[in-house]
């Protein structure tokens, strides 16, 4: 069987001025779309989000209680041993909610699949823009902006960069609908939630390593 093409993708500068090509590795970004599996990731992910933290008490852990209401007999009432029972306004719960961990975990396989289905989803919808470099004079958001701008990107936007960068991360951050990652955090939540996502080639680099190791 003859192996794929490579995949050729044009290189920008932060002004969007053409300055090279990088060759895409096939294997990741002519995955094809894989909708269950990425929906399952997503799931997967936000399920691990939720707090867990719903609690109710049971009867008897509710305060109070600890002497029967009335006699058992005679009073042409019902029985009644508690005023915690769950029958009674302010009694217990029965089989609520406890603290608890909702988080669960895929296959590193199959989180890779989905990973590399969506980085090639956004290459075939040209949602994708790789730059040289991201290099910011001052950490000012002004700085992002214009670059967005110069990118001709006007839609909310993920900017994955290789390596851990202050004044990046610092100057995008008050920018709504722009979010900073670094390469070790890409993830399938964040590239189906931001509509256009930007790369720097080291990036591209460090991700395809990531996820064909």
């Amino acid at each position: 069987m003859a192996e794929p093409e490579q995949i050729k993708a044009t290189v920008f500068s932060q002004a969007r001025a053409e300055v090279g090509t990088l060759d895409l590795d096939p294997d990741v970004f002519a995955t094809p779309l894989k909708r269950g599996l990425l929906a399952d990731v997503v799931r997967m992910q936000t399920a691990s989000w939720r707090a867990g933290t719903a609690s109710t008490k049971e009867k008897g852990e509710v305060r109070g209680g600890g002497k029967k209401p009335w006699r058992q007999k005679g009073t042409g009432r019902a029985r009644a041993g508690s005023i915690r029972s769950p029958l009674w306004p302010g009694g217990g719960t029965v089989f609520g909610p406890h603290p608890r961990d909702y988080g669960y975990r895929m296959s590193r396989q199959s989180r890779r699949t989905a990973l590399k289905s969506a980085l090639a989803q956004k290459l075939r919808e040209e949602r994708l823009t790789i730059v040289d470099r991201i290099a910011l004079a001052e950490s000012k958001t002004k700085h992002v902006v214009a670059m967005l701008a110069a990118l001709q990107i006007a839609d909310s936007v993920l900017l994955v960069i290789e390596a851990p960068d202050a004044r990046v991360e610092r100057a995008a951050r008050n920018i709504p609908e722009v979010k900073v990652l670094r390469a070790e955090g890409l993830n399938v939540y964040d590239l189906l939630h931001y509509h256009h996502l930007v790369m720097t080639t080291a990036a591209v680099e460090a991700v395809t390593k990531r996820v064909t190791a």
